[in-house]
């Protein structure tokens, strides 16, 4: 399928991180007719509602950028809520496209499909190779369940669906809510409210706890309760406390620049350019008259043609190549944000897993690389966090 400015794309997830950068980008690049739902008016879990959706707007590409997320915590707490209502949306969205006629879909998964132990850099070959990390296995299950629904849908039906699995991100309309946010925002607010304790900037404290309330607590408590339960996350008076030892190594990639990525990998990158078969879908199926894929006329079926030996690992890694120390990255962000206090890190708490690097080798052959650098990025995080 062409793309064109006319093409009808429906983004899932796009009030998200990953769904609403994807949406800007289609939108700064003049792709204008656009399809996006929120929870509340579409339930992806729901499969009546989804053929439904289906049926009504008929879109020509899908972005499934949806999903159910969370920290550590969340992970180990919910391990079934994670896996089935992630299988679910991807299951209903995937084959409704396929029923559909939706021949280019972009499924956006995540780098903790990777095993725990994996050879750094992770290259896409290393997927399933040894066991994932514990505490995320439910996650990461899925999410390689739904790269290999597209890999085989692509294998069996011709289908376009292509897979791509995004680094640790950053940006706008990140979570900085202290209780399950990821690292990089959570830092940024803790170091921020530490200056402003600091500071005496009670008015900026009211406005921030008022927007993101800690456990309940809103810019309307007293001092003492919000000095209180600000140190029970490691925020103090020109001090922030981080967890574990601050040597475990991190890769982080501007959402903007994943977006990007996304669209780039949309528009121009076609599963046949990933497994080097010109001509893919007609190879496997038989074309009509006009060189549409006749469905019907399954000749020989993607996985069973021998020539092509065994097809996996399709998806693309998308991230920026380069890793930084939580260490070095909390020096960063206390120096954009103006802090002269200490950062101190506490070694009885975990680390989590020491490092992980994507190799974004792939993602450069098919014609994308980075445009924002860490220093740039926690700058703009913080002009957005500051307007927000």
């Amino acid at each position: 399928m062409e793309m064109n400015k006319e093409s009808k794309i429906y983004v899932a997830g796009h009030n998200g991180l990953v769904g609403s950068a994807i949406w800007n980008n289609l939108k700064s690049r003049g792709y204008n007719n656009l399809v996006g739902l929120s929870h509340k008016e579409m339930d992806l879990t729901d499969q009546v509602a989804v053929r439904q959706f289906f049926e009504k707007e008929r879109p020509d590409a899908v972005v499934l950028a949806a999903a159910f997320v969370g920290g550590i915590m969340a992970n180990s707490l919910y391990r079934a809520d994670f896996m089935m209502t992630n299988m679910k949306i991807q299951c209903n969205v995937i084959s409704e496209a396929y029923s559909h006629g939706v021949e280019k879909l972009l499924f956006l998964g995540s780098t903790c499909i990777y095993p725990k132990n994996a050879p750094q850099p992770m290259k896409e070959d290393c997927l399933l190779t040894s066991p994932l990390e514990y505490t995320n296995e439910e996650y990461a299950i899925a999410k390689i369940a739904g790269l290999k629904m597209c890999e085989s849908y692509n294998l069996q039906y011709g289908t376009n669906y292509i897979a791509v699995m995004p680094t640790n991100l950053y940006g706008p309309n990140d979570n900085f809510h202290l209780e399950n946010s990821h690292v990089m925002p959570a830092m940024m607010r803790k170091v921020y409210l530490a200056k402003l304790i600091h500071d005496g900037a009670w008015d900026k404290i009211a406005i921030d706890l008022d927007k993101r309330p800690v456990e309940g607590v809103s810019g309307a408590a007293s001092k003492k309760e919000i000095v209180k339960k600000l140190a029970k996350y490691g925020i103090y008076d020109n001090k922030v406390v981080l967890w574990g030892t601050g040597t475990p190594l991190r890769e982080f990639l501007w959402s903007e620049d994943m977006a990007d990525a996304s669209v780039h990998i949309l528009l121009n990158v076609n599963f046949s350019d990933i497994i080097g078969v010109e001509k893919y879908s007609s190879v496997h199926y038989g074309a009509n008259a006009d060189g549409a894929i006749d469905r019907d006329q399954n000749v020989g079926r993607g996985g069973a043609i021998p020539s092509l030996g065994e097809i996996r690992n399709c998806h693309i890694n998308i991230g920026t190549g380069k890793e930084l120390t939580i260490r070095n990255l909390s020096e960063l962000v206390a120096k954009v944000i103006g802090f002269e206090g200490k950062v101190e890190f506490d070694t009885t708490k975990p680390d989590g897993t020491m490092r992980k690097l994507t190799d974004v080798s792939k993602l450069h052959s098919l014609g994308w690389t980075h445009k924002v650098e860490i220093e740039d990025g926690i700058t703009k995080l913080l002009q957005w966090y500051k307007g927000n």
